[in-house]
Formats: structure tokens, C-alpha cells, sequence
């Protein structure tokens, strides 16, 4: 009798073994197949541990498509945190307007100042149709930031320096906001496009 109770309680732990190695394997599996480390993104194209598809083996980088799925959680019920927000780097959105706004022509040399609420740019030009260009280096603006900043563009280069001695204050400053309201309103006495 003690010889079939002994028997069977060993059995039962290894059954019960099997299971739970089985269970967590198949576990570990579905998610190294879906999951990628970040543990909210489904990355299809890339099974990477980085979440942005990088170059899929192409030469050309500017020819893939991008692509990203993401979900909220991937664990019913788990409170994600709001670390996933973007924040503008406006020193580097300043430099790709006025490299994208040299592009237009007639448009030799430009300065451009991006506040947390306005881009300020003051361009060079020799252009016989000043509206046109106003036009133009403000949609160059325009393809850049968020739709809600507001763009004013000047062709007067006098106010280029007074633009520029905003580039090392902050959003904070009481003083550059005020500063930045009077140089808008000189802004706005050149042409601004449609």
C-alpha cells in the first residue's frame, strides 16, 4: 500500500513538472514572436530587439517604408506609464527649415529661430516676386512643424541679429516672449504669402 501511495505522489510531480515547463516554454515562445524588448511594440518586418526597422537589407535607406504597430499594453491590466512622448528638438528643427528653405529659389541665405509656439525666419533674397517667396519659405516651414505653430517670415535681413539674440533664451522667459511678440509684429510688415 505505502509502495502505490509513493508511486503515485512521484507521478504527480512529474506530471506536474512537464506542465509547468511546457506552460512557461510555450509562454516565452508566443512572446519572443510578437514581443519585441520594449514590450509594447509589434515590430513585422524586423524581429530585432530595437523597435524602428532600420534598413530590412535595402541600399538605399529613403526607399523603405516605415512602419510600427503599437498597443497599450501587452499585459491585460498593467498601468503603462507616459514615458513614449516625444519632445521637439528645436535646434534641429531650425536647421532642417533653413536647409530646406536655401532650397527655394532665389533664397541665398536665412536664419530661422523656433520658439515653442512660432517659427521666426529671416531670409536673404534677389527675388522680383517677393509674395511668391514669402510664400514658398513659409510652406517650407509649414512641411516641417506641427500644424498648430504659427510661421512668420521676413525678407528684411536688418532684423536678422535681433532674431538671433533669442536663439539662448528659453520658453520660460517672460522677457523673450515679450521680445519675440514686438519682432512677430515688425515680421508681419514684410510679406507673409497666402
Amino acid at each position: 500500500m505505502f509502495h502505490i501511495k509513493k508511486t503515485l505522489i512521484i507521478t504527480g510531480i512529474c506530471a506536474l513538472a512537464a506542465l509547468t515547463a511546457c506552460q512557461n516554454n510555450s509562454k516565452n515562445m508566443a512572446q519572443d514572436e510578437i514581443y519585441e524588448e520594449s514590450g509594447n511594440t509589434i515590430n513585422v518586418n524586423d524581429q530585432r530587439a530595437d523597435i524602428y526597422n532600420r534598413n530590412n537589407g535595402s541600399t538605399n535607406k529613403n526607399e523603405d517604408f516605415g512602419y510600427v504597430r503599437h498597443q497599450r499594453s501587452p499585459i491585460l491590466g498593467e498601468n503603462v506609464s507616459n514615458d513614449h512622448y516625444a519632445e521637439i528638438d528645436r535646434e534641429k528643427v531650425a536647421d532642417i527649415i533653413g536647409k530646406y528653405c536655401t532650397e527655394v529659389p532665389n533664397v541665398d541665405d536665412v536664419s530661422t529661430l523656433v520658439t515653442d509656439q512660432e517659427v521666426l525666419i529671416v531670409y536673404a533674397t534677389d527675388t522680383d516676386n517677393q509674395n511668391a517667396t514669402a510664400d514658398q519659405v513659409k510652406k517650407m516651414a509649414m512641411s516641417v512643424v506641427p500644424s498648430w505653430y504659427k510661421i512668420y517670415v521676413s525678407d528684411d535681413t536688418s532684423l536678422r541679429q535681433t532674431v538671433e539674440s533669442y536663439a539662448t533664451l528659453d520658453s520660460d522667459s517672460r522677457t523673450a516672449h515679450y521680445g519675440i511678440d514686438k519682432m512677430i509684429n515688425e515680421m508681419k510688415k514684410s510679406p507673409q504669402g497666402k
